[in-house]
């Protein structure tokens, strides 16, 4: 397959999904008036797909790779903050899990580009 788009990237989409997963739940019950925590995961998982399509559009493996990282850490802020919402009752276990299972697959993705780019002969569209 031949990645033309941020949008073709799969991280992509399932970083999209994530992020309207946390939309969802976030929007209803005590979750939606903790405002500060509300806005805090709702940033977090919009920052991972912001950075994935940031990266991927500056056009250089490094550049992308940093970007890729910073996505990463935010992947690690949405996987903690789902515990915290567990542990103030605001989700329950079945919908803990599904956060702790999207946060791993997509984390587990996305350094796996990354090592793939670290080794790639292919420099994208920057050569410096």
């Amino acid at each position: 397959m031949n990645i033309k788009r941020f949008e073709d990237l799969e991280i992509w989409q399932e970083a999209r999904i994530l992020c309207k997963i946390i939309f969802k739940i976030t929007s209803v019950g005590p979750f939606s008036t903790d405002f500060r925590f509300r806005d805090q995961i709702r940033a977090a998982s919009g920052s991972v797909m912001d950075n994935i399509a940031e990266g991927f559009d500056r056009g250089g493996n490094k550049e992308f790779s940093q970007f890729l990282s910073i996505s990463q850490g935010s992947i690690g802020e949405v996987r903690s903050q789902s515990y915290r919402a567990n542990d103030f009752e605001y989700i329950d276990e079945e919908k803990l899990n599904e956060l702790l299972e999207r946060t791993d697959i997509l984390s587990r993705k996305t350094f796996n580009l990354m090592k793939h780019l670290k080794r790639s002969d292919i420099q994208g569209f920057k050569y410096s």
